[in-house]
């Protein structure tokens, strides 16, 4: 029975190839985009998963909460995990870890160079190998990262600087020019999905601040994991936490009630508060909208397959009819379309599997090579796949199959049935269903594109054209250099300007702290600091709204400030600020400047209370302004210059904009999928559309031609079939402005700067949807029209 079913749907689907083609190609774009969200979900989903353990795996975190202000680090304090050890409950194992940069050279045994490059590496403790649990290939950590100079690597490192795993074991390479490494290990590649790239673990011995013992030194570069115990109890757990923060924190009175926390290992790569090694956190917000979207998509290919099937099911009334007639039951009726569904889902899922896999590629590039998606990465993903067959097969089947199942055999046969009009309204819901999904994207689009381009455009307090941020060698040889290598620079045709600092003036780099006002200690917030010297102001063309700039020095001398940081200390006019003198950190000197405001991170954040200072040995990177018409050279040589002049370290360069935009990535990806999707979702929709008027036009076919005979002209005819098409367009607007303005400003309250969400985004989606519908609808509303009205009424 069901291979005759299979036989017969298969005759119906080719001769209604039309139909057919449309149906297939709906619904294997719905599906593939629905396939792409289910992968890149599901990758963001297994994140710290493959751990084992996962469940008992906690990070610790440092809160501080001031009269005005609240902050948040993943990391903890060096001195933390010594004291958790000893005094919580329910510890199995615990770990420091510390992230840091530098250059890693590996030398042959004739003293040539092998290789060289600045890698990231982690300071770590051996029992973060038991914590974080990793397959050993060679060797491994145990008591070899108790003792300082050794570390462990991942097979792929291993194999990047000596060729092989097993060739690693025993060989020596450098940190930082400076500190000899002997690898000791190396361990299996971990999946991409996790929070602690592990790929150069150091002993953490040999970590320069491994004695530090200062608590209130928090960098969020200095994280703590810990492994609980089987059936440890949580409530005494935090109890003892909470001892541990009263007797180390609490009783120090250390500024802003510092206070540590546990986080979830599952929390971690989820987190909007705490960052992760990885920088790859994505908050379960975004996970959720890009699963709707994908429901929206899927819902509308159904909902277009059900117009379609439903306005040639008057075609197909003979043939149901017939096989009344002959004694089929309304049931064997109903499986017969299913099974035509099924086939039409099917061969769509082949053809969205094959799309799927051909764009996977591209849907990585997104992320910069970040990620590796493959189609059958997981069984999860096939099972998915099964199962959408299945779902769309019964939404897009069930409610045509009941309809055309259900028509009388005696009307059928003469060829009179006609659709309840209960039936045709709720198609017409479908309809605006479809097309409010449909608004909704666009408009969403046009705020998410809008926002973007003011992100571009605005202007952000400093310049930016043609500077180029170089780093510099932090070591101390380096430093003697500094004002040869500036006065050298200088020299070079195109240079500009030159300054040192430690970050540009719009960075994610934090550096926050407690402070002292003419002696006064400030319990409102913490001031974010920027090391710069005299030359930072005029490069990036601050400008100084009181005071001037500081002199030359090696050393903290004088203090300026931004206008946040003077009007948050009180002081309304930036004239008065002049003269105070703030202390932090053991560093004290009066303000002798007031810069104006400038956005000092991305435009997601309000400007922060800043204060600047001079200290050359914290000079990590250069900006250089360069002249536009000799951009090119004037890079050759500065690369040239700084290579000769710093042989054993790595040259890096990157023009500020670009900086800038790497802030704005995720929104970069937003904008760009919601472009994609409502692209997407448009194509579905207006082939839904094509598919209801070619019903409407097959419906009142008698209707027209008898009009026509009566004398009715052609565009009197496609009016008379766009106005009710035109109107649920109108509806559907109706509906998605408030849906929309609703998610649009949840988005936006992202950025403390936004653009206005007007009335024009709403317009154009209306104003667009509507001539689209009417192009549409005109085009089979002509057809219709100028059909000769003899073929319709001459067996009337």
């Amino acid at each position: 029975m069901f291979k005759l079913n299979l036989k017969i749907a298969f005759r119906n689907l080719i001769k209604n190839r039309s139909y057919t083609l449309i149906n297939i190609l709906g619904l294997s774009i719905g599906m593939t985009s629905c396939i792409l969200i289910f992968i890149f979900i599901r990758f963001q989903l297994s994140y710290d998963t493959h751990f084992k353990n996962s469940d008992r795996i906690y990070r610790f975190v440092t809160d501080w909460k001031y009269n005005n202000f609240d902050d948040y680090s993943a990391g903890v304090a060096i001195p933390f995990a010594p004291a958790a050890k000893q005094e919580l409950e329910g510890i199995e194992k615990i770990a420091r870890i510390s992230r840091n940069s530098g250059v890693v050279m590996v030398k042959n045994n004739d003293g040539t160079e092998r290789f060289k490059a600045v890698r990231e590496v982690y300071f770590t403790e051996s029992d973060l190998f038991d914590i974080l649990a990793v397959k050993w290939l060679f060797g491994q950590a145990g008591q070899s990262l108790s003792r300082p100079n050794t570390v462990v690597l991942s097979e792929k490192t291993a194999r990047t600087l000596f060729g092989s795993a097993q060739l690693a074991i025993g060989k020596s390479f450098t940190f930082w020019n400076s500190i000899p490494l002997t690898v000791v290990g190396v361990f299996a590649d971990l999946p991409e999905s996790t929070s602690v790239p592990m790929d150069i673990m150091i002993s953490f011995p040999t970590f320069s601040g491994s004695k530090n013992q200062d608590w209130d030194s928090v960098n969020s570069y200095d994280e703590c994991f810990v492994l609980l115990k089987k059936g440890a109890s949580m409530p005494l757990l935090e109890q003892s936490l909470e001892r541990l923060n009263n007797k180390y924190l609490k009783q120090k009175k250390l500024p802003g009630n510092q206070k540590s926390r546990l986080q979830p290992l599952a929390d971690v790569h989820f987190s909007e508060r705490y960052n992760n090694f990885a920088g790859t956190a994505i908050t379960k917000k975004e996970v959720y909208s890009l699963a709707i979207i994908g429901l929206f998509l899927m819902v509308t290919a159904c909902i277009n397959f059900i117009n379609l099937a439903t306005a040639q099911s008057v075609n197909r009334s003979k043939e149901v009819g017939v096989r009344k007639v002959m004694g089929a039951m309304r049931k064997q009726l109903v499986l017969q379309f299913l099974v035509e569904t099924a086939a039409i889902a099917t061969v769509s899922m082949l053809l969205a599997c094959i799309f799927s896999e051909l764009l996977l590629p591209q849907l990585a590039s997104l992320f910069k090579g970040q990620i590796n998606l493959s189609l059958f990465a997981s069984p999860i993903i096939l099972v998915f796949l099964f199962f959408m067959v299945l779902t769309v097969s019964f939404l897009a089947g069930f409610y045509p199959a009941m309809i055309i199942s259900g028509f009388s055999p005696a009307l059928a046969i003469k060829n009179k049935v006609r659709i309840k009009s209960g039936n045709f309204n709720l198609r017409m819901v479908l309809i605006v269903m479809q097309f409010t999904i449909t608004i909704v994207l666009i408009i969403a689009t046009v705020v998410v594109v809008r926002q973007m381009q003011y992100v571009r455009e605005k202007p952000l307090g400093f310049k930016k054209d043609a500077i180029v941020l170089i780093n510099f060698p932090g070591d101390s040889a380096s430093l003697t250099k500094q004002q040869m290598f500036r006065e050298k620079l200088l020299h070079i045709p195109g240079v500009e300007m030159q300054s040192y600092f430690i970050r540009p003036p719009l960075s994610g780099m934090m550096n926050t702290t407690n402070f002292y006002v003419d002696g006064r200690e400030n319990k409102d917030f913490e001031v974010r600091l920027s090391i710069s010297d005299e030359h930072y102001f005029d490069l990036f063309g601050l400008q100084f709204v009181a005071g001037k700039v500081y002199g030359k020095s090696d050393t903290a001398n004088a203090y300026i400030a931004n206008e946040t940081f003077v009007k948050k200390i009180g002081i309304s006019n930036a004239q008065l600020a002049l003269g105070k003198v703030i202390s932090q950190n053991g560093r004290t000197g009066p303000i002798v400047g007031v810069v104006k405001d400038f956005n000092d991170q991305s435009l997601q954040e309000k400007i922060s209370p800043m204060v600047f200072y001079q200290e050359k040995k914290h000079y990590y990177n250069m900006a250089v302004k360069l002249n536009r018409k000799q951009l090119i050279e004037a890079m050759r040589n500065i690369e040239t210059m700084w290579k000769s002049s710093f042989p054993n370290e790595v040259y890096s360069a990157k023009f500020i904009d670009d900086d800038i935009n790497g802030y704005y990535e995720s929104e970069r990806i937003t904008g760009l999928l919601f472009k994609i999707f409502a692209v997407v979702i448009m194509f579905i929709s207006f082939i839904g559309l094509f598919g209801l008027i070619s019903f409407v036009a097959t419906q009142r076919t008698r209707e027209m031609a008898i009009r026509k005979v009566l004398g009715a002209t052609t565009v009197e005819l496609i009016k008379m079939l766009n106005g009710s098409f035109v109107k649920m367009v109108f509806i559907a607007n109706l509906v998605a402005w408030p849906l929309a303005y609703i998610l649009a400003n949840k988005w936006l309250s992202g950025f403390a700067y936004r653009t206005a969400l007007g009335l024009w985004p709403f317009l154009l989606a209306m104003i667009g949807s509507m001539l689209l519908t009417m192009v549409t609808v005109s085009f089979r509303s002509y057809r219709a029209a100028k059909a000769n009205a003899v073929d319709a009424l001459k067996y009337e």
